[in-house]
């Protein structure tokens, strides 16, 4: 693949985890709703603080994931080790996120319109971190390798 596309689908790879952080956050207030209508009031009033605990956390922090995987997009497809270090970690650590989320969820949430935007958001981007991450550059817009020192 080349240098270019690579950087174009590592890039696009980030933007669509800041996406997910801007879904992950929308829908925080929909999940409280839930516990609230679904739980008793004080069963609501202990679920709902670690729920939005939580929620709040993931969403904020697939923000600065999303913004280093584009920073870091150039720089790895020119074979920087340190670069090619966090699009690959990243990219690893996203593959997990589908897998576990059928999991541990099953298929019973799907018919949540967010759920389902979310879910969606996070295949494609684990599916094209993990090509963009993990292949090589070529062509005449990259450097020599990974052990290449400037950017």
């Amino acid at each position: 693949m080349s240098a270019s596309t690579r950087i174009r689908l590592l890039q696009g790879s980030g933007v669509l985890l800041i996406l997910l952080g801007i879904v992950h956050l929308a829908a925080t207030p929909h999940i409280a709703a839930l516990i609230r209508h679904s739980a008793s009031p004080a069963a609501a009033d202990q679920l709902a603080p670690p729920m939005l605990l939580n929620h709040i956390l993931v969403g904020l922090l697939l923000f600065p994931l999303g913004y280093l995987t584009v920073y870091a997009a150039p720089s790895s497809a020119a074979g920087l080790a340190w670069a090619q270090a966090i699009v690959r970690t990243t990219a690893l650590t996203v593959a997990t996120l589908p897998v576990t989320l059928l999991a541990l969820m099953g298929v019973r949430y799907f018919d949540a319109p967010l759920f389902v935007l979310g879910a969606a958001l996070v295949v494609a981007a684990a599916a094209t971190l993990l090509v963009a991450a993990f292949s090589r550059s070529r062509g005449k817009d990259s450097t020599t390798g990974p052990d290449a020192t400037n950017a």
